[in-house]
């Protein structure tokens, strides 16, 4: 079975081994002299996990995403876990080490952090985030004027990726009428892909890839745009998409090694492109291509979620989260 329900517990345990698990890390800290050799724990007490500080912050939000999924018993041990970790003073530290560190995990980590903070909403974990999710915001709105051109890569500098992990929030704070990110993301949106034709799908995947440019891209687009608008775009900017055409987008990747770091990235860009499949439905209606393709995604990448090698498990649950959500 592929649903969210059935597959909440075993993801959940999983994720709550990756975010208490120190090392082997991979951290991304800029050391000043011969001392300045910080452990993952002391510089990100709330984000020390999961081999690095983005697939921490993603494991957090994957698993208060799948609270309402869980038995008690296992909501209870992922309720602790969410204790030890997003606590005011943990967050605080998470908050300072970005504000003295600018650029630090941009984009994909800042898109993260408030993808974090708008799944926290109405539960005891929203409060302690707030500090952290103002600081990513500001710091999202000024940057986004100022960046000319956006990165249209398979990996964690896609800068379509993060704006669309960070709309839910930007629409949050617009319907509390401010509105300075929902428009600083619908600008640079417009900006940067509003003029897109025949988006060359065929150069995907990359043998590292985690994220599907293309599809990324048309999501983040059809949360910018109106509708109609949308439709008329996806048939310029995609137009093989949904008449089945573009077969590198639509046919999951196989044969993954899972032990090695960069290619286990391909079990992400699976799941991934089912998301955005998934996602590009809610706007275009019913597709049978769509709902097959993403379907055959899901089958390519769930099963190796669970009792994988370290490379996949410190982070696709995430993934996967998000695409059965989707």
């Amino acid at each position: 079975m592929s649903s969210l329900t059935h597959l909440a517990p075993a993801f959940a345990a999983t994720i709550a081994g990756a975010v208490r698990r120190e090392y082997p890390n991979a951290p991304r800290h800029v050391m000043t002299g011969p001392d300045d050799t910080p452990t993952p724990r002391a510089i990100h007490p709330a984000f020390y996990g999961c081999y690095d500080w983005h697939s921490a912050v993603e494991m957090h939000w994957a698993l208060l995403t799948l609270l309402p999924d869980l038995p008690d018993a296992a909501r209870a041990d992922a309720e602790q876990v969410l204790d030890e970790h997003l606590t005011t003073a943990n967050l605080d530290a998470e908050r300072s080490y970005l504000e003295q560190h600018p650029g630090f995990e941009r984009p994909y980590g800042w898109g993260w952090v408030l993808a974090l903070a708008d799944a926290a909403v109405g539960s005891r974990w929203s409060a302690p985030l707030d500090a952290l999710a103002a600081s990513v915001t500001g710091a999202f709105v000024a940057w986004l004027p100022r960046s000319a051109l956006p990165n249209r890569q398979g990996t964690h500098l896609n800068t379509a990726f993060a704006l669309v992990r960070a709309w839910p929030w930007a629409q949050r704070l617009a319907a509390g009428g401010d509105v300075e990110l929902a428009d600083a993301i619908t600008s640079a949106a417009r900006r940067w892909y509003g003029n897109d034709r025949d988006y060359p799908a065929d150069w995907e995947p990359g043998g590292n890839d985690f994220l599907s440019p293309a599809l990324a891209e048309a999501e983040l687009m059809s949360l910018v745009l109106p509708s109609g608008t949308f439709g008329l775009w996806l048939d310029i900017a995609l137009p093989d998409l949904v008449a089945g055409r573009a077969r590198s987008l639509l046919q999951p990747v196989t044969g993954i090694d899972s032990t090695d770091g960069q290619a286990a990235h391909l079990h992400g860009l699976n799941l991934h492109r089912a998301a955005c499949l998934r996602g590009l439905q809610r706007h275009l209606g019913d597709s049978l291509v769509l709902q097959r393709a993403a379907q055959a995604h899901l089958d390519a990448a769930l099963p190796f979620v669970s009792g994988s090698d370290w490379m996949v498990e410190h982070w696709l649950a995430a993934y996967a989260v998000l695409a059965l959500r989707a």
